[in-house]
C-alpha cells in the first residue's frame, strides 16, 4: 500500500475542527490540511495578530476554506474557559491539541503552574474537558493530543507534577509529553467506560523543523545555541508539512484506535505516518488516574460528563 499523505484525508465536509497553535508550523499545517478538506477550521491561538493572519493565509492558499480566529491562552485557565463558552458551534468534531511550548527557562503560568507542564498538558486537559458536552454529542468525534518522541526522556513526578523541587527544561519538558500520552491513555479508558464513540489518541512529529525550537533559545540571548538548532532544523528535521502527517492521520484515517499512538515510521523520526513505539510508564492505569485526579483539582476542570456510565439496557 502506499505510504499515507494529505491526499488521503477522507471528506470533512461540514465537520468542525479546533486547532490549538494553529498559527504557525505542525498547527498551521493540520489547519490548512483539513480545511482545504472542507472542514470548517477554528485556529484556536494566543496571539490575535498572528491568527488572524494565519487564517488569511489559509484562505489565500485554499479559497474556499473555512477558517476563523478564536483568542486561546493556554497559559491562562480564564482563557480557556472564555474560548468554551464563546465557541458559537453546536459540534465539534475534531479537538487537536497541538499547541506547545518546549525548552524553556522556569517560568510559571497565570495560574501558577510550571508553564511547560501548565501549557502542555494542563491547558489541554482544561480545553478537552470544557469542551467533552460538545464533543461527547458529536457522532465520530475525536481528540487528538500532539505528544513528542522526548516522552522517552522522562516520567512524571507525581509528587512534584511543577518541578517545583528541581527544575530542568527538557526533564520537565519530557514529563509534560508523557503527561500527554498518559491524559490520552485515561481519557480512552474513560471513554469506553462510558459507551461514547468518541476517539482519543496521540500523535508526535518525529524530528520536524519549528519555531519551536528555537524560541527559548532566541528569549534568552543564546544565539550559538539557536544557530546550531536551525542548522539542525535544514539538515536532519523533516518539513512541518512531513511533521503534521501523524497529527492528521490520528484525527481522519478510518482504522484509528483509541488511544493510539502514531509517528512516522522511520525510526520514530520521518517518514509516513505509523502506529509508534511509546515507553510502557504512558500505559500505566494507576499513573494515569492519579495524573488526571491531580489535573482536576489543580485545575478545577471535572469531566461531569464522564462521571455517570452510560447505560445500554
Amino acid at each position: 500500500m502506499p505510504a499515507w499523505t494529505v491526499d488521503r484525508i477522507p471528506d470533512q465536509t461540514g465537520r468542525t475542527a479546533v486547532v490549538t497553535g494553529a498559527n504557525s508550523g505542525l498547527g498551521y499545517v493540520t489547519a490548512r490540511e483539513l480545511a482545504r478538506r472542507g472542514a470548517r477550521v477554528v485556529l484556536a491561538c494566543r496571539s490575535e495578530a498572528r491568527g488572524n493572519a494565519a487564517a488569511d493565509r489559509i484562505v489565500a492558499e485554499v479559497p474556499k476554506a473555512r477558517a476563523e480566529f478564536m483568542r486561546l491562552d493556554l497559559a491562562d485557565l480564564a482563557s480557556v474557559r472564555e474560548f468554551a463558552e464563546r465557541l458559537p458551534y453546536e459540534r465539534v468534531d475534531l479537538l487537536v491539541n497541538n499547541a506547545g511550548v518546549i525548552g524553556l527557562p522556569y517560568g510559571t503560568t497565570a495560574d501558577g503552574f510550571e508553564t511547560q507542564f501548565g501549557v502542555n498538558h494542563l491547558g489541554h486537559f482544561a480545553l478537552t474537558g470544557l469542551l467533552l458536552p460538545t464533543l461527547l454529542a458529536t457522532p465520530g468525534a475525536r481528540i487528538v493530543t500532539v505528544s513528542s518522541v522526548m516522552h522517552t526522556l522522562a516520567n512524571i513526578d507525581p509528587s512534584d507534577l511543577n518541578s517545583a523541587r528541581r527544575y530542568r527544561r527538557w526533564v520537565a519538558y519530557a514529563r509534560s509529553k508523557t503527561a500527554n500520552l498518559l491524559f490520552t491513555h485515561e481519557l480512552a479508558r474513560r471513554l469506553a467506560a462510558y459507551g461514547a464513540d468518541v476517539v482519543a489518541a496521540a500523535a508526535h512529529p518525529g524530528y520536524a523543523a519549528t519555531n519551536l525550537q528555537t524560541a527559548g533559545l532566541r528569549a534568552e540571548g543564546r544565539r550559538a545555541v539557536e544557530r546550531l538548532v536551525e542548522l539542525g532544523n535544514r539538515v536532519v528535521a523533516q518539513t512541518a508539512d512531513a511533521g503534521a502527517l501523524p497529527a492528521l492521520y490520528a484525527a481522519t484515517a478510518p482504522d484509528v484506535r483509541p488511544d493510539a499512538f502514531v509517528g512516522p515510521s522511520f525510526a520514530m523520526w520521518r517518514g509516513a505516518p505509523a502506529l509508534s513505539w511509546r515507553a510502557p510508564w504512558t500505559l500505566n492505569d494507576a499513573m494515569g488516574e492519579r495524573l488526571w485526579t491531580e489535573s482536576e483539582r489543580l485545575t478545577g476542570v471535572t469531566y461531569d460528563a464522564l462521571k455517570q456510565r452510560r447505560s445500554f439496557s
